[in-house]
């Protein structure tokens, strides 16, 4: 279900309408606002306090010229909607309201565009740089987004980390990663250490698989580094502190499963199981895999 569920979300950010970052006022705190707006109405969106840098998920929907987010709390229970009415993606300022679910409080927002990040083979522009949804307790994101004439699609070139409430840049790394909608950021810990790692989408490919690049955490000082960990699809298993692969092949007639162990920040293959489809069984069989 997670497989295709996360196909889901592959195959929908090549449909999206491209994404906008915003900054101005939520009453009178400084925020940064990012919207991802897709073609069926769907809108993926975040901002943050730019005093505590920590990304706030207000996914909703754009209705004809009504722009409506909502705010949640981990249980899925709404805790306040972001309203704006009038909306139009090319505006280049728009103001709504922010409203808590009793309507006991509310504030104004003034947001101007800072910039949007367009698809198309004869757009171009300079590197900006995208705030990211995910976070660390204390690091925030930022993708450095490029995009040359003759490629569609804008590419992710590289990483900022921050120190937030500073807005400190720590490091920056190189990366060459495709553009995945509003989340090329993911936060877990990869390594089983217990210290928050992060990784950034770096492909996809056919069918539900795909591939991401993997940095590390450096339990001795604030720095990150680029780990050696690939593989197709990787899942992270916390309570065995085990990962597990799976690469599907030839329109779901061929799959192969991987599981690994972590030894000093590398991944050890400790057991590989391939299966093709045989048309006279009609069922998988094992195979050598190759």
């Amino acid at each position: 279900m997670k497989t295709i569920l996360f196909l889901f979300l592959v195959m929908s950010s090549l449909n999206g309408m491209g994404q906008s970052s915003y900054s101005g006022f939520l009453g009178k705190s400084p925020i940064t606002l990012v919207t991802y707006h897709y073609s069926d109405g769907v809108s993926r969106a975040f901002y943050v306090y730019d005093k505590y840098d920590t990304p706030i998920i207000i996914n909703g929907n754009l209705n004809e010229q009504e722009l409506q987010l909502f705010e949640r709390n981990p249980k899925g229970e709404i805790l306040a909607s972001l309203n704006f009415l009038n909306f139009k993606k090319e505006d280049k300022s728009i103001t709504g309201k922010w409203i808590n679910t009793d309507s006991t409080k509310s504030y104004e927002i003034s947001l101007k565009k800072d910039f949007d990040i367009n698809y198309g083979d004869n757009v171009e522009w300079q590197p900006k740089e995208l705030l990211q949804s995910n976070s660390t307790k204390n690091h925030y994101f930022k993708t450095i987004i490029t995009k040359v004439k003759g490629r569609f699609y804008g590419r992710v070139s590289g990483v900022k980390i921050f120190e937030k409430r500073t807005d400190r840049l720590i490091q920056t790394i190189k990366l060459d990663c495709q553009l995945f909608g509003i989340d090329n950021v993911n936060v877990n810990d990869y390594n089983f250490d217990d210290i928050q790692d992060f990784s950034v989408f770096e492909a996809s490919y056919a069918g539900p698989n795909t591939s991401r690049v993997y940095i590390l955490k450096d339990s001795n000082s604030e720095k990150y580094f680029v780990s050696d960990f690939n593989g197709t699809s990787l899942d992270f298993d916390k309570d065995s502190k085990l990962i597990y692969e799976h690469n599907q092949c030839c329109a779901g007639r061929g799959h192969m499963n991987a599981t690994y162990k972590v030894v000093n920040n590398k991944m050890v293959l400790i057991k590989q199981t391939c299966l093709k489809y045989d048309e006279e069984k009609e069922d998988y069989i094992e195979t050598k895999c190759d």
